[in-house]
C-alpha cells in the first residue's frame, strides 16, 4: 500500500510540474508580446534616409535646403531667402495627430533659432505659416540669439506663453532630447529628461494666456485639438534625429 501511495504521489507531482511549465511559458510569451506591442505603438516620423512622410507647409515637396545625412534630418541655411533658407521653408507631417507623445532629438547651430510645432492646420487660404495655428516648443541657442533675452522665448519654452523650468538645455552643437505630450487637454514639455512645461489646453486660463501674447490676433491659434507636427525653418542651421510619435 505504501508503495502504491508513493507511486501515486510521484505521478501527481510530475503532473503538477508539467502543468506549471506551460503557464510559465505563456506568461513569458505574454510579457514579450506586451513589450513588442509597446514598441510597435511608436510611429517613426523619419526613416533616417529620406524625407518620406513630410512636405513643405502648403503642400509642395520638401525643399533642397532640408537634407538627410548620417541618420539626421537637417536644415542647411547657408543660403538665405529673406528670413528663411533658400528653398527651405517649414515642413509638416503627412499625418495628423490628436492625443500624442512626440519624441525627438535636436541640436542647434551657434546663435540659432528653430522650433517644433503641433496641432498645425495646413489651410493656406487662412493661415500663411504653421505658427499661426500651432503652439511651439522653442529651439534656441539661449546665450547667442537675441530671443534668449525674452523669458518665454528660450529653449524648451512654450513659445511666448510659458517659460521652461528648470532650464535643462544643452549648448549649440549638442543633442537635446525633447518630448511633447498632449493627452486629455494636459500638455507637458520634457527636455533632457525633465518636465519643463506643464499646462492645461483650451480652458479659460489658456485662452486668457493667448490673449496676452503675440498670438492674440491670430484667429485659430491654440484652438485646434488635432493637427500636424511641424519643424521650423527660422533661417538657421538645425538638426533632428530619432523622430517618433505615439498616439495616446
Amino acid at each position: 500500500m505504501k508503495v502504491l501511495i508513493s507511486l501515486a504521489g510521484f505521478a501527481l507531482a510530475v503532473a503538477a510540474c508539467n502543468s506549471s511549465t506551460p503557464t510559465e511559458t505563456t506568461q513569458d510569451q505574454t510579457s514579450m508580446q506586451d513589450t513588442t506591442q509597446n514598441q510597435q505603438e511608436w510611429i517613426s516620423l523619419f526613416d533616417g534616409e529620406t524625407t518620406r512622410g513630410w512636405h513643405r507647409y502648403g503642400g509642395e515637396a520638401v525643399g533642397s535646403a532640408w537634407k538627410v545625412q548620417d541618420g539626421m534630418l537637417y536644415l542647411d541655411a547657408s543660403n538665405k531667402a529673406d528670413w528663411q533658407a533658400s528653398d527651405g521653408g517649414d515642413i509638416v507631417t503627412e499625418q495628423e495627430f490628436e492625443d500624442f507623445h512626440l519624441q525627438l532629438e535636436w541640436r542647434i547651430s551657434e546663435n540659432g533659432n528653430s522650433g517644433i510645432m503641433f496641432y498645425v492646420q495646413e489651410d493656406t487660404t487662412q493661415f500663411q505659416y504653421p505658427w499661426q495655428t500651432g503652439p511651439e516648443m522653442q529651439i534656441l541657442h539661449n546665450e547667442g540669439h537675441p530671443d534668449g533675452k525674452i523669458i518665454t522665448h528660450r529653449a524648451g519654452d512654450l513659445y511666448d506663453l510659458i517659460t521652461a523650468k528648470p532650464e535643462t538645455v544643452k549648448g549649440p552643437g549638442e543633442w537635446n532630447l525633447a518630448e511633447i505630450i498632449s493627452q486629455d487637454g494636459q500638455l507637458t514639455f520634457r527636455l533632457n529628461g525633465a518636465d519643463v512645461v506643464q499646462t492645461t489646453l483650451w480652458d479659460d486660463a489658456w485662452r486668457k494666456m493667448i490673449a496676452g501674447s503675440k498670438f492674440k490676433d491670430m484667429k485659430g491659434f491654440g484652438t485646434y485639438k488635432s493637427g500636424k507636427i511641424a519643424l521650423q525653418d527660422h533661417g538657421d542651421n538645425v538638426w533632428f534625429r530619432n523622430i517618433r510619435i505615439k498616439r495616446l
